[in-house]
């Protein structure tokens, strides 16, 4: 049961976005402790979406046989797993209370930004608006942890927010024709595989070029090849849309160019204020 909660959890995302919380708290210089709460918060916050995500799906998953879903397979219960999305909920408000109100108010804009995406946004054509926010207001939980709280340089929201457009489309890219038929019928669905792609390499590329140029500093030798890289990837994806093929291996470039937009993100972490 507890492999098929910890399935429950959506773990890959769970994992990345905590570390990535805790490398930006790290870096932008929190005392120990708040890097520690910080993580945890995130950590908690990121287990209550995911097991929403799945609690609040389950008849659909029913529906369409989807055997990977813990849920719909009964390898565990539905009740089990909303109680345990709102204790971690709870459990991660709680925490962030002890970051200062300021912490507490911009991880409530990234808690709410999640569920409200599995309520029913991710079924309406305002489905990439939770993941501008949330991911928007990431950096800003960081930031306003320290001491004195700070707001987040804008570059650093902006870059957050287009990365989270690039997470959104690229999550639901591989996925759009199945989800129409199970009635999901987010932004991506209305634009259509081609759009899709064109907004992540477009998404991507933007984020890349705040993360370098929006520090205001002289860009460094690593930033200006992460931003080629990413660049490079963007024009082989477009590619790929253009001929209409492969569409695994544009979401496993979007990926690619994502990650190396993270790291680019984590050097940068001490100028995010």
């Amino acid at each position: 049961m507890l492999r098929a909660l910890a399935r429950s959890t959506h773990p890959g995302p769970t994992v990345a976005v905590t570390l990535i919380a805790c490398a930006l708290a790290w870096g932008a210089g929190l005392d120990g402790w708040r890097v520690a709460v910080v993580t945890v918060t995130i950590l908690s916050n990121q287990l209550s979406v995911g097991l929403s995500n799945d609690w609040l799906d389950a008849a659909r998953d029913r529906r369409t046989g989807r055997t990977d879903k813990p849920i719909a397979s009964g390898e565990v219960s539905s009740q089990l797993v909303a109680t345990i999305a709102i204790i971690a909920a709870a459990t991660s408000v709680g925490l962030s209370l002890t970051l200062g109100p300021l912490a507490a108010l911009a991880h409530g804009v990234f808690l709410a930004s999640g569920w409200l995406y599995n309520l029913g946004l991710k079924s309406t054509i305002a489905s990439v608006v939770p993941y501008i926010i949330g991911f928007g207001a990431l950096p800003a939980i960081v930031t306003l942890s320290g001491q004195p709280p700070q707001l987040a340089a804008a570059w650093v929201i902006v870059a957050g927010a287009l990365l989270g457009v690039a997470a959104h489309f690229s999550n639901v890219l591989p996925d759009l024709d199945d989800d129409r038929e199970t009635g999901v019928r987010g932004l991506p669905h209305y634009l259509g595989s081609a759009a899709s792609g064109v907004v992540i390499a477009v998404s991507l590329v933007a984020a890349s070029l705040a993360i370098v140029f929006g520090p205001g500093t002289p860009p460094t030798a690593v930033g200006l090849l992460g931003a080629a890289a990413i660049l490079a990837i963007a024009m082989v994806s477009l590619t790929l849309i253009i001929r209409n093929v492969m569409k695994r291996m544009l979401f496993r470039l979007s990926i690619v160019a994502a990650l190396i937009s993270v790291v680019l993100l984590l050097l940068s972490a001490p100028q995010l204020r």
